[in-house]
């Protein structure tokens, strides 16, 4: 379904923040539903780390790839044709080529990926700059001190 929203202004009015402004609009442009395929799970495994696990049954190590470019974590799959003349009265495996997007927040890297019974696992670990963190200023009673930078030696003025 397509929605009537101009975002437009937004772009005008705003200096900045562009990547949200695109992701409202890809959100508010997508005709289509999500994909369904393949099933995965996201977790968060402590206060700063993640794990999105997919089920990749049928597809070996080399069928798959894990990549990070422009903020998103994509994760594609090919199957290799299979040249041998086998039969299949009923296929339920489903091992059809999907590529699968990920916007990752700032600050997310993605640490490591591990292929194992059928799953994928992507950790990810959000690591904030130290400049970015809180941090705690100390309150002092009395007058404020003063530092070297502040006091004028008389000599150099005169």
């Amino acid at each position: 379904m397509r929605s009537n929203f101009d975002l437009a202004p937004l772009y005008r009015a705003t200096v900045g923040f562009d990547q949200i402004a695109d992701m409202m609009d890809r959100v508010l442009s997508s005709d289509m539903g999500q994909p369904t395929y393949p099933p995965y799970n996201i977790e968060k495994t402590a206060d700063d780390s993640y794990r999105i696990s997919i089920a990749v049954a049928g597809f070996a190590e080399s069928d798959l790839s894990v990549e990070v470019k422009d903020g998103a974590l994509v994760v594609a799959a090919r199957k290799a044709e299979d040249d041998s003349d086998r039969t299949f009265l009923h296929r339920g495996i489903a091992t059809r080529a999907f590529e699968r997007k990920f916007q990752l927040a700032d600050h997310v890297k993605v640490t490591g990926a591990t292929h194992s019974d059928g799953m994928l696992h992507i950790d990810l670990v959000r690591e904030v700059p130290e400049a970015l963190k809180p941090r705690r200023i100390e309150i002092t009673s009395g007058t404020p001190t003063r530092t070297d930078k502040d006091v004028v030696d008389a000599e150099t003025v005169n």
